[in-house]
């Protein structure tokens, strides 16, 4: 089986490795980075993993500032996209974490019946009282999460897809396939193998075009989301803006709305031991391993340099003081409160 995985990147060098690594552990074969406005080494290193093949680098064709979704229109185009069996499409900070079988993508297929689309739900990872950053997996360090079925308040919850070849695309979505003509809801399938809500299939209404309730969702599957890493990452994602809108900032609600900790779950530690040796073998060629310690490198200078700047370091210690509330549910809190 032919999987393509494709992502957009910006000054993510040091967890590049461990994405790469882990995705291989799932069967993808291939993997189209688009890269923009690197500062930090991530292009230079990408560029290596190329020459050694199965990595694909093409800087961001954007000209205006929807970076993922200009991307996305290309990659369409592209070979490694057009030749593949399966196409998964997420972020260097989503991992996968299949429940069944050899946990690989071809045993959630098997899973879910060979449908055309697969969309597997968050689940977002907090910080989790981590300050410092550790050149060590992401999966292992982080496991403090929202309850699975409810995100602040809501019960839906966002997805990312896996896509069949077969699949009459109109155009890939950062979340989800568009189809041009009609899906029959039994192709397409979430993270329990159960027909997808019409509602979202159909796309019937701005709610249900990237999310679905998460309630039993995810029995053969979850998708980690690791979207604050630790703070020190944090403060460094802040300077650099995101992939999606230049200039982008996230404040104070972002993080507290994914910083909640009241749930722990360590079941991706299982593909620890695999990724491990993986990452090994990938640092034992000089070059690459030089090019990441770089990127951890010009990654630990940033945040130095953002914590000598009063702006940034205030930033810091505010997002140290917060409860790992939601906004939501400490307005419920509030408000009972006052009610009392």
């Amino acid at each position: 089986m032919r999987l393509t995985a494709v992502t957009c990147v910006k000054n993510e060098g040091p967890f590049l490795l461990e994405w790469i690594a882990f995705n291989r552990l799932l069967g993808v074969t291939d993997f189209l980075f688009y890269s923009n406005d690197c500062t930090d080494g991530t292009d230079v290193l990408l560029d290596a993993l190329a020459r050694r093949g199965g990595v694909r680098h093409l800087p961001n064709p954007a000209e205006g500032r929807n970076y993922q979704m200009e991307a996305l229109k290309d990659a369409a185009r592209q070979p490694l996209v057009r030749e593949a069996d399966w196409v998964w499409i997420a972020d260097v900070d989503e991992f996968l974490n299949i429940h069944v079988g050899n946990h690989t993508i071809p045993a959630l297929i098997h899973a879910c019946g060979n449908p055309s689309a697969i969309s597997v739900t968050f689940q977002f990872f907090a910080s989790g009282g981590i300050d410092r950053f550790e050149d060590r997996p992401v999966i292992e360090q982080f496991t403090w999460c929202h309850n699975p079925n409810l995100w602040c308040d809501q019960s839906a919850i966002e997805v990312k897809s896996l896509v069949r070849r077969d699949f009459p695309l109109q155009y890939y979505g950062a979340h989800r396939p568009f189809a041009r003509g009609e899906v029959a809801q039994d192709a397409w399938r979430d993270g329990s193998g159960r027909p997808v809500p019409q509602k979202f299939l159909t796309a019937a209404n701005p709610r249900r075009i990237r999310k679905f309730p998460a309630h039993g969702a995810r029995r053969f599957a979850t998708l980690n989301h690791y979207a604050l890493r630790s703070l020190d990452s944090y403060l460094v994602k802040n300077d650099r803006g995101d992939v999606n809108r230049e200039g982008r900032v996230f404040d104070d609600t972002y993080w507290r709305e994914r910083n909640d900790a009241a749930w722990q779950d360590r079941s991706i530690a299982r593909y620890l031991p695999a990724l491990n040796a993986a990452l090994a073998i990938l640092k034992r060629d000089p070059e690459i391993k030089a090019l990441h310690d770089a990127c951890v490198a010009a990654h630990i200078a940033r945040r130095d340099a953002l914590m000598a700047q009063p702006d940034y370091a205030a930033m810091y210690d505010h997002l140290k003081s917060l409860p790992t509330i939601p906004p939501s549910e400490q307005a419920l809190i509030d408000e009972l409160e006052m009610g009392a």
